[in-house]
Order: structure tokens, then C-alpha cells, then sequence
């Protein structure tokens, strides 16, 4: 174990309750850190036994977020990528089910030279050496979030092992971020500071002490409710932080930075003091409450009941809305109620623009296909997205070309017209000769765009890459009949083995295009993704055509005497 990491450790921990915000408390203290020139990296330790969220239910866990190196991680990954403006990997989310599988073949291996072995030191040990390994020269400050709520079994063998990564590097190098709920009792007209009170006492119990206490609320605490926590909770009176209920998450670095959580921390780890730079965050800022345009996507999706399930497609779309200073509304549509005309007719007919997410599985794929129907036919800008692109080929294969039959192979592996199928490498798990978990397409592929097309000038560059989550393709067979009908591949592997892109020309479709890829996912608040961009872009511009008309009846007159 490494004695003389340079590197600061941030511990971030919850209590009370669970869906607090800790991810997004970790995520806008590390913007503030990084505002001040610090160079900054995050971590997730999530409690469940599962190696990764991958083969999870979406309405348990919400969406799964892919990195660049093709791991499959936690939603909070995302948020940290977002507010940090930077890309993560694999390290970045460490769960119980990766920790144990470690040690399980290490002993098997013999790697422990026949020890006992137990949950301290070895479980332990292993938790240690991926938290320290996110440090290192180039990183200044590690923050870490504990997932889980402070006082549960799964929770403890990570507690135990920050506490043990506080001894080893000294108490001057780590900060321990307790955030708690602090209710408004509404009968009595009281907050209630008890709940916060056991919380921190439950984390002392496993020799934690925090240094600070972010309290969540719905309303600001006075002055004396922080004096009665740092009181029983022996921390400073100042390291006592309210984050009430914000108009935005934007919003919340703000509220952290005003209550002089960031300047306390790095005072309490002696870090180089540099005032914040809000010069990008106002900006962004601006754009989030003061919109120029207001815009309404409808988003088709299977798992709305949890929008968690698409938070990053949320955000980028709402991203997309800021590159114009426009505000997204996002209206979720279960894509069942797209089945029929006259579904989709009724829940897409007032919208400016449609989102056809990702998603694995039959159910819904008919009201996507249906969704896609009405806005190709009514010059809706479209974005489909993964699945939504091979919704996209599927749709215009039976209703343009005239394959009644198109389909997946995923859905039914006898459909005799399989314009998407499986990559063969990947046929053996597929037909249930391995395991699922990790056995997709995962992580960032290049593309070659083509020229003149839709995504090309979208990207404004030849050669991009995208974020890939996914076990089927568009079926080459077909490729040469889609394209005679007036479908466009506009973006293959640079082999051209393999379709990324597809869309209308822009003289057929003011915005119809979809990708393969998972594209929210590189998308930032203060870097829009071009491609949601573009969708708000042709969303807004269609809204100006449907409030004026032209009247292009003076354009066409024959002309006058004397006239060219």
C-alpha cells in the first residue's frame, strides 16, 4: 500500500434516506474544485453484488452509463462526467460484485498463499487499491461517493475502507462529505434535526467523523438549526452547508460555493487557493434561465415510468436546447400509446421534435415504429438513438420499400425480411450458449461520415466517435435496397462493414437522421452534443415555419416587362 500519495481523497457519504443528491452534491463540489484550477477525478463505490449495472432492470437502477473504455457503469458516472466536463473509465465505478470476484480468484489462484481469507483485511484491501488508484501525479483531489445510506450491511466493508485510506495517507490528506436530510415537519412548522443526529452517530460507530455536513432540505436553515448540528455532530459551525431544493441542478455548485463549502475544504486539505472562475458556469446559466425560444421533444420510450431510465438523454436534449438559448420541454410518451395512427397522431401532433431512445426487448417496438410513421410522414425533426436507428430502417423497410416483414432477429429470430441482425461473433450469446453480462458492442468506435449528408455538416467533420452499447446492426444484405428507396447511410465504420448513421436528405426531411451509437453520453451542459443540437435547431426552426408561412406565391410570378 502506497504511504505518500500526493493526491487529496474526498469522501462523499449518506445518511437518512437514499435519492438525497450525494452524486450530485460529489459532481458540483468537484466543478467548484475544478473552477479553481484544480485537477480533479471522481469515483463511485456502489454496494450491490451485481460486477455492473449491465444486465439490470432500468426501473431499479435507471440507465446504464457506457465510458469511453466501454464500461458499464452507474448513472452518477454520468453526472460526473457532465459536471466535470471530463471523460472517466472503468476505475471510475467499483461495486461489491467486482471487489469479491477479485478476491475469490486470487485465492483460487493461490495468490494469498493459503491465508484465511476475510472481509478485513482482503475485501478491504482490494476497495483501498482502487481508491488510490485514482490518484496519482496528474490528479490533485480523488472524490469518491459512497453509495448506499450510512447504517446498511452492504455499505460497511467501503466505510471501513475509507477509514483505513484516511490512516494511510494521513488525516491531513482526506475529507469526509457527510449528506443528510433534514425534514420540515409540516404540522408543527419545525425542521427536525434528530434524523441527522443519528445518521453522523452511525457513521462515527465505524470510525468515520465527518468534516462537513451537507444538509438537505426544501427550505434554508437558520442559523440556529446549523448551530444545534455542529453542536451534536462536533463539526464546525461553517462547515455546516444548506442545499435546499434548487430551480436546476445547474444551480447547485452556486449554492455549495455560497455557503463556502469549497473554500472550507480546501482550506481543510491546505490546497492552492484560487478564487472561482464562473465565466463557462454563468453562461451556462444564463441559457438555463433565460431562454430566448421554448421548444417541446417527445420522448418514445418503454421505461418513462422512471425517467432515471433516460437521464442522459434528458440532459442532452435539454444541452442541445441550450446551444440555441432555448428551453426543452421533454413530454414522456409510453411508446405503446404510438401503436395505432391515431395514437400516435394524438400524442405527437403538437410537438416540435421526437427522440426515439435506446432499449433492449419486444414490448414497445411497435409504437416506436409507429411514432417514426407519423413524424417521417409529418416533417417532424427526428433523432433516433441505438435502437432507435434500427427502429428507423425497420420502419422505412416495411413502409417505403415494401418488405411487410422487415424486422429484427432480436425480437424474432425467424422473420424472413432481417434488415437488423446479430454480429455472428456475437451469435453464440445471443442463442444462450454464454452469459450475457458484457457481450455487446461496448464503448467508442470511429465513423466516416459522408459528405454532404445531414450528420456530416451536423458534426461539421469527417471522422468522429461515438459511444456504442449494443449487440445488433443493420443487416448489410439490405443496405443496397434501403439506399435505392432514398435512405441514407450517412455514417459507416471507417471499413464500411458496419452502419452508424442513418437519415433522410434534408430536400425529403428537414431533420431526419439516428445513430447507432449512445451519443448522450458524450454530451455536456457546456458542450452540447451536435447531434441533439441540431435536432432543437430544426425544432425551433419548423416552429418559426408553422407560426409564419411563407407565402411563396410572389416568388413564383412570371417576370415583367424589362425584367431578367
Amino acid at each position: 500500500m502506497s504511504n505518500g500519495s500526493p493526491t487529496k481523497h474526498v469522501f462523499v457519504t449518506g445518511g437518512v434516506a437514499s435519492s438525497l443528491g450525494k452524486g450530485l452534491t460529489a459532481s458540483s463540489l468537484g466543478s467548484l474544485l475544478k473552477a479553481r484550477g484544480l485537477r480533479v477525478t471522481m469515483q463511485k463505490l456502489d454496494p450491490y453484488l451485481n460486477v455492473d449495472p449491465g444486465t439490470m432492470n432500468p426501473f431499479q437502477h435507471g440507465e446504464v452509463f457506457v465510458t469511453n473504455d466501454g464500461a458499464e457503469t452507474d448513472l452518477d458516472i454520468g453526472h460526473y462526467e457532465r459536471f466535470l466536463d471530463t471523460d472517466l473509465g472503468q476505475i471510475a465505478n467499483v461495486t461489491t460484485g467486482q471487489v469479491y470476484s477479485s478476491v475469490i480468484a486470487k485465492e483460487r489462484r493461490g495468490d494469498y498463499l493459503g491465508d484465511t481469507v476475510q472481509v478485513i483485511p482482503h475485501i478491504t484491501n482490494e476497495i483501498k487499491e482502487r481508491i488510490l488508484a485514482m490518484g496519482g501525479p496528474g490528479v490533485d483531489v480523488v472524490i469518491t461517493e459512497v453509495g448506499g445510506t450510512v447504517g446498511d450491511i452492504e455499505s460497511l466493508p467501503f466505510l471501513e475502507a475509507a477509514r483505513q485510506v484516511r490512516h494511510d495517507i494521513g488525516r491531513g490528506n482526506v475529507f469526509f462529505l457527510h449528506v443528510s436530510l433534514v425534514p420540515y415537519i409540516g404540522p408543527s412548522g419545525e425542521l427536525k434535526t434528530k434524523p441527522t443526529q443519528h445518521s453522523v452517530a452511525a457513521l462515527r460507530q465505524v470510525g468515520i467523523q465527518p468534516d462537513a455536513v451537507v444538509c438537505r432540505a426544501d427550505r434554508e436553515l437558520p442559523d440556529s438549526i446549523k448551530r444545534k448540528i455542529s453542536l451534536m455532530c462536533d463539526v464546525d459551525q461553517e462547515a455546516v452547508v444548506t442545499a435546499a431544493d434548487a430551480p436546476s441542478i445547474y444551480d447547485i455548485p452556486k449554492v455549495l460555493h455560497r455557503e463556502g463549502l469549497d473554500a472550507y475544504l480546501v482550506r481543510r486539505l491546505d490546497l492552492p487557493f484560487r478564487d472561482v472562475d464562473w465565466t463557462v458556469w454563468d453562461d451556462l446559466l444564463r441559457r438555463v434561465h433565460h431562454p430566448k425560444e421554448e421548444v417541446t421533444v417527445a420522448l418514445v420510450g418503454k421505461y418513462i415510468d422512471l425517467p432515471d431510465a433516460y437521464l442522459s438523454v434528458g440532459e442532452a436534449l435539454r444541452a442541445g436546447g441550450f446551444a440555441h438559448e432555448a428551453k426543452v420541454n421533454i413530454r414522456w410518451i409510453a411508446s405503446d400509446e404510438c401503436q395505432t395512427p391515431a395514437g400516435a397522431a394524438r400524442n405527437l401532433q403538437d410537438v416540435d421534435a421526437v427522440c426515439v431512445p435506446g432499449g433492449f426487448g419486444v414490448r414497445g417496438i411497435e409504437g416506436k415504429l409507429g411514432a417514426l410513421t407519423y413524424a417521417r410522414t409529418h416533417g417532424i425533426p427526428t433523432l433516433g438513438l441505438c435502437l432507435g436507428l434500427q427502429c428507423m430502417v425497420i420502419e422505412y423497410s416495411r413502409q417505403v420499400v415494401g418488405l411487410e416483414k422487415a424486422g429484427s432477429t432480436e425480437f424474432d429470430p425467424d422473420t424472413p425480411e432481417p434488415v437488423i441482425a446479430t454480429m455472428n461473433e456475437q451469435l453464440e450469446y445471443v442463442e444462450g450458449a454464454g452469459d450475457l453480462g458484457g457481450t455487446m458492442r461496448l464503448g467508442l468506435y470511429p465513423a466516416a461520415l459522408k459528405e454532404g449528408s445531414v450528420t456530416r455538416a451536423a458534426y461539421g467533420e469527417a471522422l468522429i466517435e461515438e459511444r456504442h452499447r449494443h449487440r445488433y446492426e443493420v443487416n448489410n444484405h439490405y443496405r443496397e435496397q434501403l439506399e435505392a428507396a432514398g435512405l441514407v447511410f450517412s455514417g459507416t465504420s471507417p471499413d464500411n462493414n458496419l452502419v452508424e448513421f442513418v437519415e433522410l436528405p434534408r430536400d425529403v426531411h428537414p431533420y431526419y437522421v439516428s445513430t447507432q451509437a449512445h451519443p448522450e453520453l458524450r454530451s455536456r451542459p457546456t458542450r452540447p452534443h451536435p447531434l441533439f443540437a441540431g435536432l432543437v435547431g430544426a425544432a425551433i426552426e419548423r416552429q418559426k415555419e408553422l407560426r409564419f408561412p411563407i407565402d411563396e406565391s410572389g416568388l413564383r410570378r412570371e417576370p415583367g416587362p424589362g425584367e431578367d
